[in-house]
């Protein structure tokens, strides 16, 4: 097969840290706050508009809290399941790496002994039928290693007892959240708007404030999953006083990517309508890739659970189905690495703890156009690599 032609205008493809915003440059970083204390006012300034700025890129309701923490997602994540589980019998859903290790926390840390898991195999997702909603509920909103996501129609009741602990980092700013519903969510900058690592965000309903005010945990705290003081919530966290030091380089990388997305304009969408619709656009770029191709799939098995941020495909050909599980990735690794060594596609390859495969990063930094020319090298590297028919 001939060498495609032309190369996407960004090659990044990877699914954390994901491609920066269109037109991003260093210099959006140089009014940062280098050398200055993130407790001063102007350091505070920042963080607070950090927070008023998600808020209202995401939508999030006016009376939940939104703050910042240390540790990207896991470290978010991770905080409210400390600080929250235990009141209540748990639920924790499971489909994919990430899932899994919340399942570890609260069975092995947390050592919390009323627990149903319910798990599923990639590219699958547990019956959300089976779910009892009065306890407290763990989840991912989208598997980011299985490109599995909830479907838009789950049922949450709004009379539930138990709390729902969201973790959205890969569908937080490209997928339709249901926040009345959703008592904890959680995302890192370096997700869906392509910001820097290791800040995550943490977003509290009023009942898990509630739950916060109420209820002490048996297990010792550590200082940075530390909400409260004295039974009473710490609000300073929810106003840009963080728990501890943040990059103010990060910090102003964020809000560049929160401002282009407020400014954003696609499809006659504007903001969060059209950062919804450019992932959306790049996995109808791949659904048309995958059904003019025989010999490629996605892994999630229906429609109604696939990702438009990572977006998960397998190998279905019947030579290659036929190789050992040994075979088929490193297969899959030759062709994802003809593509990066050619500066046309970076980190197409799967999750390590994935099926073989590749996995596209599609969310709304990511050019639509781009993902077309990408899975032109895709099938150059294919068809290159493969055994002779």
């Amino acid at each position: 097969m001939q060498k495609p032609n032309a190369k996407p205008a960004s090659p990044h493809f990877s699914s954390g840290p994901t491609c920066k915003r269109p037109g991003w440059t260093v210099g959006a970083l140089s009014a940062a706050l280098v050398g200055r204390s993130h407790r001063a006012k102007p350091g505070k300034a920042r963080l607070k508009q950090a927070i008023d700025l998600s808020r209202q890129v995401a939508r999030i309701p006016d009376d939940y809290l939104v703050g910042i923490l240390p540790g990207s997602d896991t470290g978010a994540f991770e905080c409210a399941m400390w600080s929250l589980l235990g009141a209540r019998p748990v639920t924790a859903m499971a489909w994919e790496s990430f899932g899994e290790g919340w399942v570890t926390d609260i069975t092995r840390q947390l050592k919390l002994k009323d627990v149903k898991v319910m798990k599923a195999a990639y590219g699958e997702i547990p019956d959300l039928k089976e779910v009892d909603w009065n306890t407290d509920v763990v989840f991912t909103w989208n598997g980011t290693t299985s490109g599995v996501k909830m479907p838009d129609d789950v049922e949450i009741p709004a009379d539930r007892q138990g709390l729902t602990l969201c973790d959205a980092t890969s569908a937080v700013f490209a997928m339709p959240l249901p926040w009345p519903r959703l008592d904890v969510v959680t995302w890192s900058w370096q997700k869906c708007l392509g910001g820097e690592a290791a800040h995550g965000m943490l977003v509290l309903s009023p009942r898990a404030v509630q739950r916060l005010e109420s209820y002490s945990p048996p297990w010792p705290m550590p200082k940075i999953f530390r909400l409260t003081k004295g039974g009473k919530l710490i609000a300073g966290i929810f106003e840009g006083d963080t728990i501890n030091t943040p990059s103010m380089i990060a910090v102003e990388d964020y809000i560049d990517a929160l401002q282009w997305a407020r400014d954003l304009v696609h499809g006659g969408k504007r903001g969060l309508d059209a950062l919804i619709a450019r992932s959306r656009e790049n996995l109808k770029v791949v659904e048309d890739f995958v059904a003019g191709h025989d010999w490629i799939d996605f892994l999630p098995v229906s429609p109604a659970i696939r990702s438009s941020t990572s977006i998960c495909l397998k190998v279905v050909a019947g030579w290659f189905k036929a190789l050992s599980a040994e075979d088929q990735a490193a297969f899959c690794k030759k062709v994802s690495s003809a593509i990066d060594a050619e500066g046309a596609v970076h980190d197409s390859g799967s999750y390590r703890d994935a099926p073989p495969g590749f996995r596209l990063w599609g969310g709304p930094t990511v050019d639509p156009a781009d993902m077309k020319l990408a899975l032109q090298w895709l099938e150059w590297a294919y068809e290159t690599n493969r055994p002779a028919k």
